[in-house]
């Protein structure tokens, strides 16, 4: 029980990174700082494959 309380409560911080990520991409975009939205895109991208990664890995195994 513990390990899942933690696992999803990694899942929800990870989610809420990934989620401000999206927005200071668009923040970037909109301030015309191309290189900085590039770089924050590629940091939105790793954060969403972790969510999806960590999301798989707390999952009750079905038996």
């Amino acid at each position: 029980m513990h390990q899942t309380a933690t696992g999803q409560r990694k899942i929800a911080t990870l989610e809420y990174v990934h989620s401000m990520l999206g927005q200071l991409r668009m923040m970037a975009e909109k301030e015309r700082c191309p290189m900085l939205a590039y770089y924050i895109e590629m940091a939105f991208i790793e954060a969403g494959e972790v969510v999806r990664s960590e999301s798989a890995s707390v999952q009750p195994r079905k038996k």
